[in-house]
C-alpha cells in the first residue's frame, strides 16, 4: 500500500501537485482548484502538527471512528467521491495565488520525510499509528488530486511508467 512516508510516493504527489493549473475543473465536489490546494495544505499542516493544534476527537468518532479507519487503511481503494470534511478544513475564499498555494502544499508533502507528531489525534478516527497516518495522508492527497484530474505525468493513462522521454 502507498504511504506518504515513502520517498517515491511523496515525489509522485509533488509531480501531481505541480501539474495543477488554474483551469483544472473539479470532477466532483464544490471546491475549485485553489480551494482544494489550500484545504490540503491546512489538513497536512494539522497532521504534521504545524501551529501546534489542539487535537480532540469528535463524539461520533468515539463511536464509529476506529471501525471507519480500518476500512480506509485496509487496502488500496481510494477514498470515495464527496467524502465529508470537518469544518476547520473548509476553505471559503474563492480565489488566491494558486502557485504560492501549490508551493505551500509541496512543502507539507516534503515535511512528511521527517514526520514526528506522536500526539496526533484525528478528529474522527482518533489516535492513529504511524502506518495508518502514512496510508491515510497519501489517500487524502490522492483523493483531491484525482478530484481535479491530476495524474502523475511520469505515468501514462494505462498506468505504465514511462521512460524519461516526453511523449505527445
Amino acid at each position: 500500500m502507498k504511504t506518504i512516508f515513502d520517498a517515491a510516493t511523496r515525489d509522485e504527489l509533488i509531480r501531481r501537485i505541480q501539474s495543477l493549473e488554474k483551469n483544472n475543473a473539479a470532477q466532483w465536489g464544490k471546491m475549485n482548484v485553489y480551494q482544494m490546494t489550500k484545504h490540503c495544505t491546512i489538513w497536512d499542516e494539522w497532521v504534521l502538527g504545524v501551529h501546534q493544534p489542539k487535537y480532540k476527537q469528535q463524539l461520533i468518532g468515539w463511536i464509529f471512528g476506529r471501525m471507519a479507519l480500518k476500512t480506509f487503511v485496509k487496502d488500496d481503494r481510494p477514498i470515495q467521491k464527496n467524502a465529508p470534511s470537518s469544518r476547520p478544513f473548509i476553505v471559503k475564499e474563492l480565489d488566491g495565488d494558486l502557485e504560492l498555494q501549490k508551493k505551500a502544499w509541496i512543502r507539507c508533502i516534503a515535511a512528511y520525510e521527517h514526520f514526528s507528531n506522536p500526539g496526533f489525534i484525528h478528529d474522527f478516527f482518533g489516535r492513529m499509528t504511524r502506518e495508518e497516518i502514512g496510508i491515510f495522508a497519501y489517500k487524502h492527497s490522492d483523493h483531491h488530486l484525482r478530484q481535479f484530474g491530476a495524474v502523475d505525468p511520469l505515468t501514462n493513462p494505462a498506468g505504465h511508467q514511462l521512460s524519461g522521454l516526453a511523449f505527445e
